[in-house]
């Protein structure tokens, strides 16, 4: 059995877990509330938030799982990409535990992680997974890609966002609007019960499966701006329905790319994953545009597409298994390569 304790703190939440032989046991998480006052993570009291609950979440994730420090097989970090200083701590925290036991240290790039976050199983179901290869629509407050997934170890991107993510599209929108940080979930939220078709935002026209989301937050600021000069209560007055309408757009933007990614290399095992996936409109879209594609659809449980450990871990398993292991020289890296 390969048991392997992962950490990740790419931003603002600091996780761990233990996963045993692709079987996720504990997946803690402590979220960063001092950031709502600020209206956006600040990467200084993100890395001492990490500091503060970095030992009391590891702590948890172990008696969870019902396992010890010395039980564990190899020590896992998320190396990139993400904010220097909180990619710090997990990173320093993990070599201390590899180095104090004399275990391998596996270091995660935290995109891949988020793809194979679709290959978790919960313990005791016959859930299914992708067959490789996969197709998967990665989308998160700093990054959007389109992957090809070969192996666990074997992903190709063929398409990213030129320009701003969806993420931080639905999050500036919501700020836009004057709702409070974050606000990507509370656009989620408000345009459940508004019209989607209220309101028609632009769709940028890019070659290929790359993505530009810095028009439709323009448009989407332009759109809003000119509507408060007539009327000073139109956002009041019609927040569902412009919720929803930015969220079809983002979403329509998303799936357009994906169902022409599918087309072009012929997969049908598709999957979406990260952050933004947990939006419950980009959810429902995508499972109604795979019954009409004929895609075998595939989305990870909601606890596994935000930041989590979990996905780190998984990932480690296959690493592990590959003898990808890192001396006590690697460092993080803020960035995606």
């Amino acid at each position: 059995m390969i048991t392997i304790l992962a950490i990740e703190s790419s931003c603002d939440e600091t996780a761990a877990s233990v996963c045993r032989d692709k079987v996720i046991l504990s997946n803690v998480i402590s979220s960063q509330k001092i950031h709502e006052k600020y209206g956006g993570v600040v990467p200084e009291l993100a890395s001492r938030a990490h500091l503060q609950a970095i030992v009391p979440v590891v702590t948890e994730a172990l008696e969870i799982a019902g396992v010890e420090l010395k039980d564990i097989d190899a020590f896992a970090f998320t190396q990139s990409p993400g904010l220097i200083g909180a990619l710090l701590v997990g990173a320093e925290f993990a070599k201390s535990l590899a180095l104090a036991f004399d275990k391998p240290l596996i270091a995660v790039h935290h995109m891949q992680a988020h793809v194979l976050a679709n290959l978790i199983r919960p313990i005791n179901t016959e859930n299914k997974i992708p067959s490789f290869p996969f197709l998967c629509l990665t989308v998160s407050g700093g990054h959007t890609q389109i992957v090809v997934c070969e192996s666990p170890l074997q992903q190709r991107i063929i398409g990213q966002t030129l320009d701003d993510a969806a993420g931080e599209a639905f999050d500036k929108s919501a700020k836009i609007l004057g709702l409070p940080y974050p606000g990507g979930p509370l656009i989620d939220k408000y345009a459940k019960t508004g019209n989607p078709d209220k309101y028609l935002f632009p769709e940028p026209k890019i070659d290929e499966l790359d993505f530009s989301f810095s028009g439709l937050k323009t448009a989407f600021l332009y759109f809003i701006r000119d509507n408060q000069i007539k009327n000073e209560n139109f956002v009041e007055e019609n927040l569902p329905d412009i919720c929803a309408s930015i969220q079809a757009r983002i979403v329509s933007i998303l799936l357009n790319k994906l169902k022409k990614a599918a087309a072009q290399t012929g997969i049908k095992d598709v999957c979406i994953a990260g952050g933004v996936s947990a939006n419950s409109g980009l959810r429902n879209e995508f499972e109604k545009l795979g019954k009409e594609e004929g895609w075998n659809t595939f989305i990870p449980k909601f606890e596994y597409c935000t930041d989590n450990a979990a996905m780190i871990a998984i990932t480690a398993f296959f690493k592990y298994q590959d003898s990808q292991f890192e001396d006590f020289s690697v460092v993080p890296s803020a960035r995606t390569n």
